[in-house]
């Protein structure tokens, strides 16, 4: 019995199979010619695919030299039709096969070349900073914002955008701007310090610390921001604050001499004035003739000159 029921089973799948295979088939004909659109001359080698709606197979022909197809013993019922031709875009129609159908005339568009998006976005680049140049803020804006919708992985030219926004002073819309691009790209040291100078303008000290402090300051290439930061936090008397920014960076630059005065400034801030007076001595003896802050750390040496 088991035998009989897997040999009736396979007989009755051979049986679907070919009743499924059987529907594409009738007595239907259809035929067509393919034309270019430009030059209105024959298309050969163009593909015509045609599937039965509810069937997996397609029937496929390709147009002669005079851009001529034909397609014979086809079932009636809902058709779907695809004529592709590299170089050309592609056509696609539905159609309702009957015992009569008509001749189907075709023309095919070219296909536009493809364009490289860095092209694109270097022109559109060089039209906006013209236009900023010119004062057309609002009309620069547009076009790197309009580059960024068509490409979002360009998603640096929000950078662009916020110093469009830093112009007109408005520090809350280049701040959001630049925090697409930091979020994306967080190990970005310049990105980074160009969202700190803008909480910084904005006035938000303390945001400006946040993004400094996530820095990594081994890839630092200029500490003035740094020194900017520190002396925002020494005016505010958060010296301890400002000495541990500044012992950060002299690690980095430990040429940058003018540190050691800002560091003893915050020193004497935070009432360490031994340590202040070794950073003024250190300052003093290496500093360049003409540095602004030599003379007021003259002044100061002066004052903790008593000091052991």
């Amino acid at each position: 019995m088991t035998r009989a029921r897997n040999a009736a089973l396979i007989l009755l799948c051979v049986f679907l199979a070919a009743s499924a295979s059987a529907q594409s088939k009738g007595n239907a004909r259809i035929n067509g010619k393919i034309v270019d659109q430009e030059t209105k001359k024959p298309v050969p080698a163009v593909v015509v695919r045609a599937l039965k709606v509810g069937e997996s197979t397609p029937v496929e022909q390709k147009t002669n030299d005079k851009g001529e197809w034909r397609m014979e013993g086809l079932a009636t019922g809902s058709w779907n039709f695809e004529f592709l031709k590299e170089g050309f875009d592609p056509q696609r129609m539905s159609l309702e096969i009957t015992g009569r159908n008509p001749a189907i005339d075709m023309e095919l568009t070219k296909a536009a070349p493809a364009v490289d998006p860095n092209v694109e976005l270097q022109d559109g680049m060089k039209k906006a900073v013209e236009l900023q140049k010119a004062g057309k803020v609002p009309e620069a804006r547009k076009i790197i914002e309009d580059l960024i919708a068509k490409y979002p992985p360009a998603y640096r030219l929000n950078a662009f955008v916020a110093s469009t926004y830093e112009g007109e002073k408005n520090f809350d819309k280049a701040i959001e701007h630049m925090k697409i691009v930091v979020e994306k790209e967080p190990a970005d040291i310049d990105m980074k310090t160009y969202l700190a100078e803008l909480y910084t303008m904005k006035g938000d000290k303390a945001e400006a610390q946040k993004v400094l402090e996530s820095i990594d300051m081994t890839q630092v290439k200029d500490p003035t921001l740094f020194i900017n930061s520190a002396i925002t936090s020494i005016n505010a008397g958060r010296a301890d604050e400002a000495i541990a920014t500044l012992e950060k960076i002299y690690k980095q630059f430990p040429s940058q001499t003018n540190i050691l005065y800002y560091r003893a400034r915050a020193y004497i801030v935070a009432k360490k004035m031994v340590e202040a007076k070794a950073d003024l001595e250190k300052f003093v003896s290496s500093a360049a003739p003409d540095a602004r802050e030599l003379p007021d750390a003259k002044k100061l040496l002066e004052q903790l000159k008593d000091v052991k």
